[in-house]
Formats: structure tokens, C-alpha cells, sequence
């Protein structure tokens, strides 16, 4: 078992990773956190089908243990099922000493996340993740729910009193999922670490490679940068906006298509795209956006953004970001392998880079190389 130790102003915790550790999930608790009254899952309908149980049996060992379960997808990080878990926690009688465990992917964990730090002004809760794009969200304590007009808006900074990774959970994942979640793996090497992206590109050739100990070690490597990064800035008044790389436009694909439509790692792959796109002509130096293009086409993701979705209506979502200022939009852009920057961009610049990316498919080559014959490949 692998264990990570996560340091920020408010809270230090681990993040444990490992093949079967579920079953040590309650030793544990009960070491770290002390005098639990009661214990209430929140998980959705599908991962409570498959392993809501076996989670269950862990706690009832010990502690009074309720479940809520919500629906699957985005569409339950909303008001209504916030509101329908604090209602489950009072009617359950829970009090401040109680847990949450958040049993399932990056909307479970969010959604839990938002109702521990709110259920009488906060209680304790852990992360349990279940999807490969969870790595990235249950570490770190950002917790919220999404508005119509704009994801994750309403949420605050809490962090979980620790993190167990079982990787097993993760062999149910259809791949679709599998591909989301390896959006942000991708995400963290490019934004820090150019020798852990090299290692991407040699071992995961496929989705079918992400398994066994690449596996465990994408996660190891994605959660170390993660926790190197919130270290020095738990609540984004700094270097932790880098960790938006590939979200300004991926942000405002899902508000406009609609939440659930497009997945969260689609949707980020399609804005790291798009980032490295802008990179090139606002830093004016190559950064081989072709070989990109190609790397993340292999790997499924979409290179262009939806013909019906017109640029004028994504700045309108892009202005609306967290990290937007002054109704002025401010992008994560990438220097280099693992060296990015925050940048504030004119709207005119911006829609006209917009359409520049849809006018040219997502920036499609005209070949398999560049026009400075680079295949991409480290």
C-alpha cells in the first residue's frame, strides 16, 4: 500500500493507495478519527449496486452506519440533492461527530464534500473514490455544485480527513470513464512534470495499458503533483489555478451542452487542447501542437469542438469562470512541458482564437508531423 501524505494550512491527511485496501478503511478511521457517533455514505445508484455493501460491512463492524444514494451523473452535483442529503443527515439524527464517506467518482465526492463542510457548520468526511478522474478530485478539498449558469460555482475549500484509493474498484469502469479520468493524469505531467508525461507516452499506448502497477503509479504520480501543488496554495490564490489547465474551455463545453453530455475529461482534453492551440500564437514559439493533436486523438479524445456550438457562446461561458477577473478571462497556457502560466486574454483575442480552433477542426494538421518534423513522441 502506497501512502501519500497531503500538508495544507488547515488540515494534514493521507492519501492511501492500493489493491484491496477497503477492507482496511475502518482500522484506519478509527485510529484517525476520533469519538465517530454515526456514519453516513452518500454514493449513487450505480457504484451503490456494486459496492455499496462491502463498504457498508466495513463500518457497521464499528459505528452506527446510513446510506443516502443519489442518481448517477453531473446532474446530481445540484441544490436538490444537496438539500436532499443535508435532509438525510438530519432525519438520520446525525450530530457533529459524526463521518461522511464519500463512496464513488468525482460528483459523489464533490457533492459529500459540499454537504460535510455545510452539515452544521462542518463535520468530518473521507474520500472513497471508485473512478480513475476521482484522483484528481478527491484530493485537495475542493468541494461544490454546479449552477446552470456555470460549473462548480458554489462550493467551498474542505478538506477530507483522509483518501482510500483501492484500485480494484476501478475494474468495473467502462471506458469511457477510464479515458476521463486519464484526461487529468495527462493533465497533472503536462502542467508540472515532463518526465512523468514522457513515461505516459512510452507505458499508456492504449487505455488497455492503464492497468496493474502503471496503474497504481499514474495514480501515485498524478496525486503526488496534485498535493505538491495545493501544499503551497490550498485555496487557488496562486500556483493551484495551474491545475485548471485544460478547464476554461472545458468548463464552458459542459454548461452549454449541458452537464452529463460530454464528460468532464473529454471535455478538459478538448480544453488542453485548445490551450496548447492558444499557446503557440499568444507565446509565438512551437510547441508542437500537432503532436499533441495526434497523442490525444489516439488516446479517443475529441479534437474539435461541436460544429452547433457557436464561439461567441463559449466566451460568454468563458468570462463566467472562477478565475475569470474583471469580466476578463484568465487561462492556464503551457510554455513548455511542464511549465505553465496564467494569462489574461482580450475578449476580441479570445473569440478570435475561438474561431480560429473551429474554423480548423480543432487545429487539425494537414499531416502526421508538424511542419517542424516532430512526431511528438519524448
Amino acid at each position: 500500500m502506497n501512502r501519500i501524505r497531503v500538508e495544507t494550512p488547515s488540515k494534514q491527511y493521507d492519501v492511501y493507495i492500493g489493491d484491496g485496501i477497503i477492507h482496511s478503511i475502518g482500522s484506519i478511521v478509527q485510529r484517525t478519527c476520533e469519538n465517530v457517533s454515526a456514519v453516513l455514505i452518500i454514493t449513487d445508484e450505480t457504484v451503490a449496486s456494486l459496492y455499496l455493501e462491502r463498504v457498508r460491512s466495513v463500518f457497521e463492524r464499528t459505528y452506527r452506519v446510513y446510506t443516502h444514494i443519489i442518481p448517477s451523473g453531473e446532474e446530481s452535483k445540484s441544490f436538490e440533492q444537496f438539500y436532499a442529503c443535508h435532509t438525510a443527515a438530519l432525519t438520520y439524527g446525525l450530530d457533529r461527530d459524526a463521518l461522511i464517506v464519500a463512496l464513488g467518482g468525482g460528483v459523489v465526492g464533490d457533492l459529500a464534500g459540499f454537504v460535510a463542510a455545510t452539515y452544521m457548520r462542518g463535520i468530518r468526511f473521507i474520500q472513497v473514490p471508485t473512478t480513475l478522474l476521482a484522483h484528481d478530485s478527491a484530493v485537495g478539498g475542493k468541494t461544490a455544485i454546479n449552477h446552470p449558469l456555470g460549473k462548480n460555482m458554489i462550493g467551498a475549500f474542505y478538506q477530507p480527513e483522509a483518501v482510500f484509493y483501492d484500485v480494484s474498484l476501478l475494474n468495473s469502469l467502462p471506458e469511457r470513464e477510464m479515458r476521463s479520468g486519464f484526461a487529468e493524469v495527462i493533465k497533472h505531467a503536462l502542467i508540472y512534470d515532463r518526465a512523468f508525461f514522457g513515461w505516459l507516452q512510452a507505458k499508456i499506448h492504449t487505455l488497455s495499458d492503464l492497468r496493474g502497477e502503471n496503474l497504481q503509479y499514474a495514480l501515485k504520480k498524478g496525486i503526488e503533483i496534485k498535493a505538491a501543488i495545493v501544499a503551497q496554495d490550498e485555496k487557488e490564490a496562486g500556483i493551484r489555478a495551474h491545475l485548471n489547465f485544460g478547464h476554461t474551455l472545458g468548463h464552458a463545453l459542459e454548461s452549454e451542452l449541458g452537464y452529463g453530455t460530454i464528460t468532464h475529461g473529454d471535455a478538459v482534453a478538448l480544453g488542453m487542447l485548445f490551450a496548447i492551440f492558444v499557446s503557440e500564437r499568444f507565446y509565438q514559439r512551437p510547441l508542437f501542437y500537432s503532436s499533441f493533436y495526434h497523442l490525444f486523438d489516439h488516446y479517443g479524445f475529441p479534437t474539435a469542438i461541436p460544429a452547433h456550438v457557436s464561439a461567441e457562446k463559449l466566451l460568454l461561458k468563458m468570462k463566467g469562470d472562477k478565475k475569470a477577473k474583471g469580466n476578463t478571462v484568465r487561462m492556464v497556457l503551457m510554455e513548455e512541458i511542464g511549465k505553465v502560466r496564467v494569462e489574461q486574454i482580450s475578449d476580441d483575442q479570445l473569440l478570435d482564437f475561438l474561431q480560429q480552433f473551429s474554423r480548423e477542426e480543432g487545429g487539425r494538421p494537414n499531416d502526421s508531423c508538424d511542419s517542424r518534423g516532430n512526431d511528438g513522441r519524448e
